[in-house]
């Protein structure tokens, strides 16, 4: 465990976690990688999600990143002393992020009127999967469920496909866009009490179904105004032409991106159609997107005479925005994720060398590795650093 980098945005900033699986873990993630210290409060067998996926000696390898930089101590919420140190750690923390179904922490005693009488200026983000209020509240969810519900799953389908549901989009998207909201807000609310001093601290409340709806785009005032729903588009993009995902010769998709007018002129000459640059039915993404179909046909007849990395290369030279779909293989061996540190080898004391995604966010003066400073703890690897040194200090 190293000590909190001075250079990172939120050095300084105490947050405790009674958060499991993922949107608030996610969330604390975030902040401890911006330098806050965390303080993740697990029940004695850990959080459920250490048991999710590959394992090395019993030890998830989704929990060297998931709980980086965190400290981890284990208590029973349901017991008198496990309430009370909550209380003690509530007592010197900026805020607090937690996960449980709304009222569980009320019925623990750990509710927002029970902590801000400890401490009045404490900021608590509160996630779950339909909000703290409304006829959904006490149902039961999951990231799936956001997905579903918030109108993500409806437009992952292939147009004219039924014989197969739509799928979920292979990561937990919903926690995780919970979690950033939360994170967001938290710094927000953070930054508010901290200009005030008379400030009193805030609750903030976050969904997974919201979290998924926010991102509709203008798919809401579109049903107001013309009662139009969106359907699902598959890889293209109803509104950019050419845009879309196209096979290529080694059985390889290829993703292209020319829906500007100059990209789509030098995107014709390069796949040898420099003819459809004038046609006046191409004229400009308006057109093009009402004979989308055609250019998709024409893009297509090309990539599939050519491996997906060769076709790649010709476009990179004309300047046309493109990529193969990556694997993780592809993205964990890229020279460019290679050189920006977006992959980096990390000594985690648990389970070896391991690789880990970069924190999503660079700041001048900081080293993307300066922002890992450990990987995920053993459940309770912090107990008598927190309850004996942090809290003896206050």
């Amino acid at each position: 465990m190293q000590a909190t980098n001075a250079a990172l945005p939120l050095a300084g900033l105490k947050v405790v976690e009674l958060g499991h699986y993922i949107a608030a873990p996610f969330a604390t993630r975030l902040l401890a990688d911006l330098g806050a210290e965390v303080i993740k409060v697990e029940p004695p067998e850990g959080d459920p999600v250490r048991g999710w996926g590959s394992q090395v000696e019993g030890h998830a390898v989704w929990f060297s990143v998931h709980g980086r930089n965190k400290l981890s101590v284990t208590l029973d919420l349901k017991s008198a002393e496990g309430k009370a140190k909550v209380r003690q750690l509530i007592a010197r923390a900026d805020a607090l992020v937690e996960n449980f179904r709304p009222g569980q922490l009320e019925r623990y005693g750990l509710g927002p009127a029970d902590l801000h009488a400890v401490n009045p200026r404490l900021v608590i983000a509160r996630v779950s999967g339909y909000g703290q209020d409304g006829p959904y509240r006490d149902k039961p969810a999951f990231g799936a469920i956001g997905e579903a519900m918030g109108g993500l799953r409806h437009l992952t389908a292939n147009p004219g496909q039924n014989e197969l549901p739509p799928p979920r989009c292979g990561v937990s998207i919903s926690d995780d866009l919970a979690g950033m909201y939360a994170a967001m807000a938290l710094v927000a609310a953070c930054w508010q009490v901290k200009g005030d001093p008379d400030a009193r601290g805030r609750v903030i409340d976050v969904d997974l179904v919201g979290s998924v709806f926010s991102l509709m785009e203008g798919m809401l005032p579109e049903y107001g105004l013309f009662g139009w729903v969106r359907q699902p588009q598959g890889a293209a993009i109803k509104t950019a032409a050419p845009t879309n995902t196209y096979p290529c010769a080694d059985g390889k998709w290829l993703c292209i991106a020319g829906n500007s007018d100059l990209i789509f002129r030098r995107l014709m000459a390069a796949i040898g159609r420099p003819e459809a640059a004038s046609d006046p039915r191409f004229a400009n993404n308006g057109l093009r997107c009402e004979h989308v179909g055609e250019l998709d046909g024409m893009i297509a007849d090309w990539t599939r005479t050519l491996p997906a990395a060769e076709a790649e290369a010709i476009l990179e030279k004309a300047e046309v925005p493109c990529s193969r779909l990556y694997d993780m293989r592809d993205c964990a061996e890229d020279p460019h994720f290679r050189a920006r540190e977006l992959v980096m080898e990390v000594s985690d004391p648990l389970i070896g060398q391991v690789l880990h995604p970069a924190a999503p966010f660079r700041f001048d003066g900081v080293a993307p590795r300066e922002m890992v400073r450990w990987t995920g703890p053993a459940a309770g690897a912090h107990n008598d650093h927190v309850f004996r040194e942090l809290l003896a200090k206050g």
